[in-house]
């Protein structure tokens, strides 16, 4: 997941800041009118669009689901909200709601953002290992990759991106949810996107 100093650092570049800033405009005036947010902590809130899609692939968030993606809500906010209601937490009540609606629409910001921190060439060329164990082949892969790409990556599970190399089990509609994230994001194709997901065990 990024850090608050990741998110204030994209939020600068010209083209994620009027992506952000547009997608801001509209989901305040469409969803909830009242909405204080700053673009900082709206482009927060697009970030958790990938978790928030695994976490209602099932068709409800569970307690453990909604608690590890408040943790990455306050993690990726401005900051100074921890004696009151974070705003990206607050913000993603009202978009959990309307997911349906609102999910390309924020996807369509993360491609912005993903165009413009990565190079989608050179990621498309890098070879894979090949040691025999997809832990193993998923860990090495990552040593070749862009430190962005695999903050991107790590927005589609729900704990700290310091575990992304493991074996997780998974339901069958969460890994095609995953699936349908990677494609959504035209990044199914990449050598490392399909090492990531060699790593789920689907249940």
């Amino acid at each position: 997941m990024f850090s608050e100093n990741e998110i204030a650092t994209m939020v600068e570049i010209k083209e994620i800041q009027a992506a952000t800033a547009t997608a801001k405009e509209r989901f305040i005036n469409e969803e909830v009118s009242l909405l204080d947010i700053s673009d900082h902590d709206f482009l927060s809130l697009i970030m958790l669009t990938p978790a928030v899609g695994v976490a209602l692939a099932n068709g409800s968030i569970s307690l453990f689901e909604e608690l590890a993606l408040n943790k990455m809500a306050r993690k990726m906010s401005k900051g100074g909200y921890f004696m009151k209601m974070d705003p990206v937490a607050h913000a993603m009540k009202f978009f959990i709601k309307n997911f349906t609606k609102w999910e390309p629409i924020f996807f369509n910001v993360i491609e912005v953002c993903m165009d413009s921190t990565i190079d989608r060439k050179s990621l498309g060329k890098m070879k894979v290992a090949d040691l025999g164990d997809p832990i193993k082949d998923f860990a090495h892969d990552l040593m070749s990759v862009p430190y962005i790409f695999v903050r991107f990556l790590s927005t589609m599970v729900l704990n700290d991106e310091s575990d992304i190399v493991e074996y997780r089990s998974i339901s069958k509609i969460e890994f095609e949810k995953i699936m349908d994230i990677g494609a959504k994001l035209r990044i199914n194709e990449v050598p490392v996107f399909k090492s990531f997901c060699s790593t789920f065990e689907v249940k």
